[in-house]
C-alpha cells in the first residue's frame, strides 16, 4: 500500500500538473469506488464545475479543496467563487492517478475519469479495485464522514509529534512498537516498509514491547523516522509498492532500504544477515544484531 512518501510525492504531482483544472466531465466506470455519496449520479453533478483549487494530504488520504465555478470567465473565478466542499481520496493498495492531454481509450482497470474543458483527462487507474473517493459537499466534515480520516494521529513532520508524545501513548502498551507505528491512531501515514527502516535506523528492535522503550530510545526513533520519510519523499516513494505517480513512474527509494525486503543479505553496518518474521500478520525485517 502507498504510504505517506508514495502520497505525498502523488500531492505534489496533482499541485503541479493539475493547475486551475476545473472538472466539467465525470465518468465513473466502476461505482464501488465512489464511497460517498452513495448515489453515484449525485458524485457526478456534485463535482461538475468545481475547480481543483488546492491538494492536501492527511496520512494517506489525499484532499482536494474544490471552489464552485458559475462564470465562464477564468479570470473571474478566484475572486468570486464559493467553496464546493472537498473530493477525497485513498489510493489503498494499488490505485493511482495519471494525467493525460492526447485522447487515449481508458485501460480495463479504469475507475474514474475528470475532464477539464480542453479534453485534458484526470484518471484514476486501480487494478485491485480498493481505493475510494468520496465528495463531501460544502457544510459537511470529512473528519466525520470519513471514519479513517476523523481518527488519524498527528503527523509525523507535526510539532504534536514528538518523543513526550510518544512516551505517553505508549507507556502503558505491551504490543510491539513495530504494532504501535502501524496504528493509524498514533502516527498518520507510516505503513511496513517505513516502519522497519525507522526501527532499523533508529537500533530498536520491532518486537519490543512499547513500553519498555526508554525515553532517549524514543528520541532517536522520532529522528529516524522523519528523516526516513523526508529520504523518500524527495527519491519520490519507493519501487517495492504498486504506487505510480501522475508520470507513470514508480519511486526509486527503494534501491536504498536498509532492511525491507532484504532477507538473507548483508546488513550496511554489521554484516549480520537480515532476518524476516512476521509481526501482526506483517512481514517485518530487521537485523538481529543492530536492533536490540
Amino acid at each position: 500500500m502507498p504510504e505517506l512518501p508514495e502520497v505525498e510525492t502523488v500531492r505534489r504531482g496533482l499541485e503541479q500538473k493539475v493547475n486551475n483544472f476545473i472538472i466539467k466531465k465525470v465518468e465513473v466506470c466502476r461505482d464501488s469506488t465512489v464511497a460517498f455519496p452513495t448515489n453515484k449520479e449525485e458524485f457526478i453533478k456534485g463535482l461538475l464545475n468545481s475547480l481543483i483549487y488546492k491538494w492536501d494530504r492527511r496520512g494517506k488520504y489525499l484532499i482536494a479543496q474544490l471552489k464552485e465555478i458559475q462564470n465562464k470567465n477564468a479570470q473571474f473565478h478566484l475572486e468570486n467563487s464559493q467553496n464546493n466542499g472537498f473530493l477525497v481520496v485513498h489510493l489503498r493498495m494499488t490505485g493511482y492517478f495519471k494525467f493525460i492531454n492526447n485522447f487515449t481509450p481508458p485501460c480495463k482497470h479504469t475507475r474514474i475519469r475528470f475532464f477539464d474543458k480542453n479534453n485534458n483527462e484526470l484518471r484514476y487507474i486501480d487494478v485491485r479495485s480498493f481505493g475510494q473517493m468520496w465528495w463531501i459537499k460544502q457544510g459537511l466534515s470529512p473528519n466525520k464522514i470519513i471514519k479513517g480520516l476523523g481518527s488519524l494521529g498527528p503527523e509525523p513532520f507535526s510539532k504534536e509529534f514528538d518523543a513526550n508524545y510518544l512516551k505517553k501513548v505508549i507507556s502503558k502498551r505491551t504490543k510491539s512498537i513495530k504494532a504501535i507505528l502501524l496504528d493509524q491512531t498514533i502516527v498518520a501515514g507510516i505503513g511496513n516498509i517505513y516502519a522497519d527502516e525507522s526501527l532499523y535506523s533508529a537500533g530498536i528492535s520491532p518486537f519490543r514491547e512499547a513500553q519498555t522503550i526508554k525515553k532517549n530510545e524514543l528520541i532517536k526513533l522520532k529522528e529516524s523516522i522523519v528523516t526516513v520519510l523526508k529520504k523518500s519523499i524527495g527519491s519520490g516513494g519507493t519501487t517495492f509498492s504498486d504506487f505510480r505517480d501522475l508520470e507513470g513512474e514508480n519511486g526509486n527509494f527503494g534501491l536504498q532500504t536498509n532492511v525491507y525486503r532484504r532477507t538473507g543479505k548483508e546488513c550496511h553496518k554489521c554484516g549480520n544477515l537480515i532476518a524476516r518474521q512476521k509481526i501482526t500478520g506483517r512481514s517485518t525485517h530487521w537485523c538481529p544484531k543492530c536492533q536490540k
